[in-house]
């Protein structure tokens, strides 16, 4: 069976229900945490507990009893399926521990899974889970104080706003909620049915991946598709295609991912600044640079990699 381009998407796939309306509940996370058929997943240095790595990365979901209960506990939502270590309907928490209370959980560091290698080789339910949970709790890290007065800021609402400390958490009229910064990422094809690939001048030699940047206030995907592409590699589109989106909590974006045309006769210029290289290749091309070990490319969790592979027709084997 073919397969289609959002089904490349790692960080896309989930099977949770974030039960908004359970969330804002009041008292929902105590109530949560006081439940042992409630289940945990333990985050840490930006990291999740595994309980184990084959046949696939699988998150170790803890009763609560079994983790010490921080200071940032987040409510996910409830599972969809039925799993081996949890049945549907169960309500899941995130708990971010500090390095020494995750050190006192005395587990091997490759229990520890990183989304960015090991996202792409989790079933679904994890993927979504892990990619929620470090989303979250990476935009309360950054969120201590309020943008709007600069005062300090507490969790409230399960852990979906943060409001200033001292004030009432309904009342205080001065909520932050999450935010999601939106980028894009285009794969841009020549008419003579080329890639164009780029280096980053922060990337070691012979890394290369497509195109991307964030989106600028006041600008449509499609308009920043052609900024980027422009501002980076010279090169000028014309027709582009909406592929898919996947989030990227690092540390929080939503990356909206575009195939574009070229207009021909467009050569790419670097601006030499943050793209050292740009080139346009064949299949033939990436393929033999691929195999003398001269590119890298995109890990397989990344929507880069999925746009590559779209355009090249079936999977590559290589990564960063």
């Amino acid at each position: 069976m073919r397969t289609s381009f959002t089904d490349r998407l790692p960080l896309s796939r989930s099977t949770i229900d974030r039960d908004a309306v359970g969330r804002d509940r009041p008292g929902a996370l105590d109530a949560a945490w006081g439940d042992e058929a409630t289940r945990v997943v333990v985050l840490s240095r930006g990291r999740a507990l595994l309980t184990a790595r084959e046949p696939h990365p699988a998150l170790a979901l803890l009763p609560p009893s079994a983790v010490p209960r921080p200071d940032l506990l987040l409510y996910l939502g409830r599972l969809l399926e039925d799993g081996p270590d949890a049945p549907a309907g169960t309500v899941v928490l995130a708990a971010e521990l500090p390095e020494h209370a995750a050190a006192a959980l005395g587990v091997p560091d490759e229990r520890w899974a990183d989304l960015r290698l090991d996202g792409a080789a989790m079933d679904a339910r994890d993927a979504g889970l892990f990619t929620e949970a470090l989303g979250l709790a990476n935009w309360h890290r950054s969120h201590a104080h309020s943008p709007r007065s600069g005062v300090p800021t507490v969790p409230g609402r399960s852990g979906w706003v943060r409001y200033p400390e001292g004030f009432d958490e309904e009342s205080s009229g001065e909520h932050v909620f999450p935010r999601t910064d939106p980028a894009v990422i285009v794969g841009v094809i020549d008419p003579d049915d080329r890639l164009l690939l780029a280096s980053n001048a922060a990337w070691p030699e012979g890394r290369y991946s497509v195109v991307a940047g964030f989106v600028e206030p006041g600008e449509s995907f499609e308009m920043a598709v052609r900024r980027e592409v422009h501002e980076e590699t010279g090169v000028e589109v014309a027709d582009m295609t909406y592929l898919g989106s996947q989030p990227w909590p690092f540390p929080a974006s939503i990356m909206v991912g575009f195939r574009a045309d070229a207009v021909a006769g467009t050569e790419p210029t670097p601006d030499g600044e943050e793209i050292r290289h740009a080139r346009w290749f064949t299949r033939d091309e990436l393929r033999e640079a691929l195999g003398d070990g001269s590119l890298l490319l995109p890990g397989r969790t990344s929507i880069a990699r999925a746009i590559i592979e779209q355009w090249y027709g079936e999977e590559l084997e290589a990564d960063w």
